[in-house]
């Protein structure tokens, strides 16, 4: 080969690289020149991670989405406040993650180890990299019970459970079971967390499963919550105060657990009110639900806000700064209420906010914050809670969804299942806006 082929070869090498904008150098290792590269690609699998990643096969086709996801199993995490309560059990939640992958997309089984937007390019185990043309992050929340003294280490002791993990869920039901005499406190950290209603729910059921089995009179019924009041909307919340008031619980607001002693069986609680200021609990009985913070990946990432959340339009979820990026779910800064009836709803704007992108138009799609919270008051009871960005109410139904009702328990232990996985997970559930004018034309 002669010197003036090879310059003019080198020299074509480094225009491509650099006229690709992706992840390729002129210095790499064997093992490092690996790569892949994807039309999309989506981080987390998720309920938004697989729901997006159906729609975007549909979109550009099969071979050329991947969803990147470590985890072997794919849980439908609502189902556990009833499984912390005993009324479903653990292996109902559980499926396969290879199961959730729609066919025709790649699951490259592996954490996401960082993210460089400007070379359209995410890094991976072993620094493998993965290049893209669009990126969704669906990367959830991360669980934070080492921020309480005393935790994880505690849930080797009885009578402490928590609903949030699938390593403690079931220690609820057990520390429920096993309950004599004493304080059961039900605590709600001073972070965002998912499913907000959720450190409640089990309150509701614990008191009834008591009751049933002849040990209410037995029990001290506390709520432990860092926020100041009991729920974000007036209308749920009125609701929520006549059932506590009515089932003789007590409530302290702005309490947050930061110490659980459990050969003690005892909580300390820091009094936002006062800072510095504490005051010991003993329990019979503690339901934790830990603070709750970004993912590792997300903290002084380029894709995330300065308090680690991916930064997104509130309205169109598509990324600040970065026009081929996206978010979707607990892991953005999206100010509503974290919950799979929210990512639902974001799925379907998404989708259109991509599908206009990806023909070089301007989003019209527009995200009203919707979000969903059946709170669970009894074995057969629940308040269906919908709401939007402005914390009014936006039901679906025509009728009182501030009471108590039976179909609405059923719907959250029976069909909502059956959306989340036939119908969500597969792409086909944009939540109910389409549906809700239809249905209160209907009762008119």
């Amino acid at each position: 080969m002669s010197p003036g082929l090879h310059v003019h070869q080198c020299t074509q090498l480094l225009r491509a690289a650099i006229q690709s904008g992706s992840c390729r150098t002129l210095h790499m290792s064997p093992r490092s020149a690996a790569k892949e590269y994807y039309d999309v690609v989506v981080v987390g699998g998720g309920a938004g991670g697989i729901t997006m990643s159906a729609r975007m096969k549909r979109k550009v086709g099969a071979g050329k989405v991947a969803v990147i996801e470590p985890s072997e199993t794919h849980y439908y995490q609502p189902m556990w406040t009833l499984v912390g309560g005993g009324a479903k059990k653990l292996a109902s939640s559980a499926r396969p993650t290879s199961s959730v992958i729609p066919s025709g997309v790649k699951w490259i089984k592996s954490e996401v180890k960082g993210f460089d937007p400007e070379k359209n390019c995410i890094r991976i185990d072993d620094d493998k990299e993965i290049s893209y043309k669009y990126l969704i992050i669906a990367l959830g929340l991360k669980l934070q019970y080492e921020k309480i003294k005393g935790l994880p280490e505690g849930f080797n002791y009885p009578k402490i459970g928590s609903n949030y993990s699938v390593k403690t869920v079931e220690k609820t039901w057990k520390a429920l079971q096993d309950f004599k005499k004493g304080n059961a406190i039900f605590t709600f950290p001073n972070t965002p967390v998912k499913c907000a209603g959720a450190p409640q729910k089990i309150m509701y059921l614990s008191e009834e499963y008591l009751r049933n089995t002849g040990k209410r009179a037995n029990a001290n019924f506390i709520f432990n919550t860092s926020l100041g009041a009991i729920f974000t909307v007036k209308k749920y919340a009125d609701a929520l105060l006549e059932i506590i008031k009515e089932r003789n619980i007590q409530v302290n607001y702005k309490h947050s657990l930061i110490e659980v002693r459990p050969d003690l069986q005892e909580a300390v609680f820091e009094n936002l009110d006062n800072p510095g200021e504490t005051k010991v609990f003993q329990y019979e009985m503690l339901h934790v639900t830990p603070p709750m913070g970004p993912p590792d990946v997300l903290v002084n990432s380029p894709v995330s806000d300065a308090a680690g959340w991916v930064d997104v339009s509130k309205d169109t979820l598509q990324h600040k700064k970065y026009p081929n990026i996206f978010g979707i779910g607990d892991c953005t800064n999206l100010p509503t209420s974290k919950t799979a009836a929210a990512i639902a709803a974001q799925s379907a704007v998404l989708d259109k906010t991509i599908s206009l992108v990806m023909n070089n138009q301007s989003s019209s799609a527009k995200y009203d914050g919707y979000t969903s919270c059946p709170l669970v008051t009894g074995y057969r009871k629940v308040i269906l809670a919908e709401f939007d960005y402005s914390l009014q109410p936006l039901e679906t139904f025509p009728i009182d969804q501030g009471k108590e009702r039976r179909t609405m328990y059923h719907m959250k232990a029976d069909m909502m299942p059956f959306l989340y996985w036939q119908l969500l997970l597969r792409g086909y559930w944009g939540g109910p806006a389409p549906y809700r004018k239809l249905l209160h034309l209907g009762m008119k």
